[in-house]
């Protein structure tokens, strides 16, 4: 069966089959040779039967609705009034806006674009040079899969039937250290370039932008702060996200009229399909990889040359960073954790660890050529030439690459939250 699924696999990848496709065909030929699709089918429908899943959709809804509703604008209004005046505050604002943001809507596509909308032409217009603001909203808006509620985190913990909850957690430390650092970057950047300072504006002019902002910041207090309380469940933590997402935009910052509301669901709707069909193709591939024992396979070749825990992450990482030059989040999730989540236990690793560390190097692989989705995203928003943008993510791709390493071989950076308040 093995010498079946790797030729299958990569013949369908070479061709260009969608990688979702070219799971499910895989799974599909190889379990209808050895006998009958039911057993495949029955367990593909019994993992897709889970209240999580129900997560998803209205994540996904709740991105759209913040994106296009006012959200942002409020949240750059007030973090341009209190920080805009320092040395390269509106990159400073930028980055501010976007780790809030992330703790909104747990999508880094959807937090570029609110972003860099309105933020991009603001720092051009300052005299930023265009690289320099692109690298910061493409490396700026992958805190989106990062910091919580992560979409990325949720389709992790569904494939690795861990704790979203814990995982959620796990990586609110390193989200918050890797805008810190983002943050120094730029500060240090604009004063050595000698951007325009902006002036401060008058106390009563910051409170107003503080106030108009504070409906929006209420948004993760209410939902984070449900779930955490043992309030709510994920998945209705999902569906108050969406309520409110929706109530903001239509009736607080008024960026969603009426008519356009059923036309940004059925968009979320759509985008939440594809995401379930995908997730269905991996659940179908990783039963595929169990009963192949690729696992086992694997972890009998680690013991014979005694690859440790430590060696056995850098390998990981190096192959995350070349993956995601040619594939997309979505994709290496779905490639990898099948295949590696049964050496994870027996190398003593913990699955929150393993999944933050993942998802950094999702981070990683939206801004890596040439098919980094944010690189593509910032470009078209703005109208910067696509190298232009690559070129300004360069310095963030390597804090985030040390970020990686750091939250690798420290794994108290990512576990040391969720054990202190789950445990």
């Amino acid at each position: 069966m093995l010498a079946l699924i790797s030729p299958l696999f990569l013949i369908l990848l070479f061709l260009g089959f969608p990688i979702f496709l070219t799971m499910g065909i895989t799974s599909g030929i190889v379990f209808a040779r050895d006998g009958s699709l039911v057993p495949l089918a029955q367990k593909v429908i019994d993992e897709l039967n889970s209240t999580t899943l129900l997560a998803v959709p209205y994540f996904v809804i709740a991105a759209a609705f913040m994106e296009r509703g006012g959200v942002a604008k409020a949240l750059i209004d007030a973090a341009t009034a209190w920080i805009g005046w320092v040395s390269g505050g509106l990159g400073l604002v930028s980055v501010l806006t976007c780790a809030i943001f992330s703790a909104m809507c747990g999508s880094s596509v959807a937090t570029a674009i609110a972003m860099g909308t309105i933020m991009i032409p603001a720092m051009l217009r300052e005299g930023y040079a265009p690289r320099f603001a692109g690298g910061i909203l493409a490396c700026a808006g992958t805190l989106g899969i990062l910091i919580p509620p992560s979409l990325a985190f949720v389709v992790y913990g569904v494939l690795a039937d861990a704790s979203i909850p814990r995982l959620f957690l796990g990586g609110v430390i390193p989200g918050l250290i890797a805008a810190a650092l983002m943050g120094v970057y730029v500060y240090y950047f604009a004063r050595k370039e000698g951007y325009r300072v902006r002036s401060d504006v008058p106390m009563q002019d910051k409170i107003a932008a503080l106030v108009r902002a504070i409906p929006a910041l209420m948004i993760p207090v209410v939902v984070l702060g449900g779930l955490y309380g043992g309030l709510v469940t994920l998945t209705e933590t999902a569906a108050l996200s969406a309520v409110v997402a929706i109530a903001l935009a239509l009736y607080v910052y008024r960026g969603v009229k009426l008519g356009d509301f059923f036309h940004i669901l059925v968009y979320s709707i759509r985008s939440a399909a594809a995401i379930m069909i995908i997730i269905t193709m991996a659940l179908a591939f990783g039963h595929l990889i169990t009963e192949t024992g690729l696992a086992q396979k694997v972890l009998e070749l680690m013991q014979t040359y005694q690859i440790t825990d430590w060696q056995f992450l850098l390998i990981v990482n190096l192959l995350l960073i070349v993956l995601g030059m040619f594939l997309e989040v979505f994709s290496i999730l779905l490639i990898v954790v099948p295949i590696v989540l049964p050496l994870l236990e027996p190398l003593k690793i913990d699955p929150i660890h393993f999944g933050v560390m993942l998802v950094i190097n999702m981070e990683l692989a939206l801004m890596s050529p040439p098919v980094g989705l944010n690189l593509f995203v910032i470009s078209n928003i703005s109208r910067i030439p696509l190298a232009e943008v690559l070129k300004g993510t360069v310095p963030f791709f390597m804090i985030m690459l040390g970020m990686l390493f750091l939250v690798t071989y420290v794994p108290i950076i990512s576990t040391w939250l969720p054990t202190r308040l789950m445990g």
